[in-house]
């Protein structure tokens, strides 16, 4: 009997694993309910139950293959290894199928999972399903990671024109008569996350109307969050419901030039595509910056002013700051925030209120519904300049001028401060009582990061 583990690829199409292991014998399924690891994670109960209605989804979807999903529950992920060759021992199983994941605890599991299977004579066969090329094999002429966005770009466009195959996996081989598998109940707290796709098909469904509506003015509108631009399709591919190759395939078919820079929105969120797969190879080379490290080994020069009313203040979205305070209320009051804005809201507690940025990483990994470790970390790097390939330390966004440029009539900010309804479009952006004034923060800011100085910026 062969095993497949599910982890975040909770879909049946372009699964590596799940289509392998159904090729090679009779297949079950297993996956981990892991309370103790997600909440050291800071996974967002929003997040959580998306996860439960995207396993629920799975289950159906591999019940009518004929495959059985067993759901067990340990702590967390150290107790996952003697749990699954017990399971594997018990019912008989030669070989165990998974998709790697590029996090630093979710690789020490499987190389822990991978000795002890191998002392039980298991096979442990892992594929990668994440990225659209293995973390790793984007490198200079030198054999080193790119440190630099554009040229680690440019250099995976290359790849994809020439030798990378991005054909998605078919759906797997049929195992037999179709099974009714339990409905599973994930034992955490949880806010309604109905407003999102869960399903394969759902996703699907979501990135062919944004192909079809939006894509090829995606340059275009994608900065305005009153404009309802972007895929919205970060959710699904955090939990694996749809992949990187599936969007970057489906995306080739309707404009077959994309890799040449043909089409000018496509390109420009194929590029935000890009930037989800610089981080993660980031981190894979990079695994100090999973413990919470900066990337940039001098940032540990800056003197944090980390004040605890700044935070709460700015949690709450009580800057004074109309845009900060409306996109912070849009993370409290969805689960999600608007790219623009998150950038917005992360150089202003970065940057404003010389909050460390870890501070605010956290708080985003405990309120997004499309909560991915990788990406949450790249960008809140970049917005803290502490980062690969971040922004320069002495760009620092004006609050007023961003919300002005991106929100010029203010329809966003009348969502979610209603308190400014009848205040006129040319009033409506300046601060009200701000905790911190704008030229001072700069000012302040400018000294404290200056420790970046003498930073180099290579091009890899």
């Amino acid at each position: 009997m062969e095993l497949v583990w599910f982890r975040k690829d909770l879909r049946i199409n372009d699964n590596p694993a799940l289509y392998q292991s159904c090729l090679n014998g009779p297949t079950t399924a297993i996956y981990f309910i892991t309370p103790e690891q997600w909440q050291q994670h800071d996974v967002a109960p929003i997040q959580i139950d998306l996860m439960q209605r995207a396993l629920n989804h799975l289950s159906v979807q591999l019940g009518k293959l004929g495959i059985a999903l067993q759901v067990i529950e340990v702590n967390s992920f150290v107790d996952i290894p003697a749990r699954l060759v017990a399971y594997c021992k018990q019912n008989n199983i030669g070989n165990v199928y998974a998709n790697s994941e590029v996090e630093v605890d979710e690789i020490t599991r499987d190389i822990q999972s991978q000795q002890v299977l191998s002392e039980a004579q298991i096979g442990f066969n892992l594929y990668q399903a994440d990225c659209l090329i293995n973390p790793g094999e984007v490198v200079t002429k030198q054999g080193d990671m790119y440190k630099v966005f554009t040229p680690f770009k440019n250099c995976c466009l290359k790849m994809l024109r020439q030798e990378v195959n991005l054909h998605p996996y078919p759906a797997p081989v049929i195992q037999g008569a179709p099974i009714e598998n339990p409905d599973i109940l994930l034992p955490l707290d949880k806010i309604n996350s109905s407003a999102w796709p869960a399903s394969e098909e759902e996703a699907y469904q979501s990135l062919q109307k944004f192909i079809n509506l939006h894509v090829e003015d995606y340059h275009e509108q994608r900065d305005f969050p009153a404009l309802s631009a972007t895929s919205k399709l970060g959710p699904c591919l955090a939990l694996g419901i749809i992949s990187a190759k599936q969007c970057v395939y489906y995306l080739l078919q309707a404009f077959p030039t994309l890799l040449d820079g043909n089409a000018t929105g496509p390109v420009v969120w194929l590029n935000e595509i890009l930037w989800r797969e610089f981080y993660r190879h980031i981190m894979v080379l990079n695994p100090h910056i999973g413990k919470g490290a900066n990337y940039n080994p001098k940032a540990k020069n800056i003197i944090w002013n980390n004040n605890d009313e700044d935070f709460v203040a700015w949690c709450a979205g009580k800057t004074g700051y109309p845009l900060v305070d409306a996109a912070m209320r849009q993370l409290n009051e969805t689960g999600w925030m608007h790219n623009r804005l998150r950038m917005v809201c992360a150089s202003f507690l970065t940057k404003h209120l010389l909050i460390d940025w870890r501070w605010g990483e956290k708080y985003f990994k405990q309120h997004l519904i499309d909560g991915d470790f990788a990406s949450n970390n790249g960008g809140w790097q970049w917005a803290a300049s502490t980062g690969c390939d971040a922004q320069p330390y002495f760009r620092i966004f004006n609050p007023t001028l961003q919300s002005k440029k991106f929100d010029p009539n203010g329809e966003f900010i009348r969502i979610y401060l209603q308190q400014r309804q009848g205040i006129n479009s040319k009033q409506l952006h300046e601060p009200i009582k701000p905790i911190v004034e704008h030229k001072f923060a700069r000012q302040r800011a400018l000294l404290s990061f200056s420790v970046l100085k003498a930073q180099e910026h290579q091009g890899g």
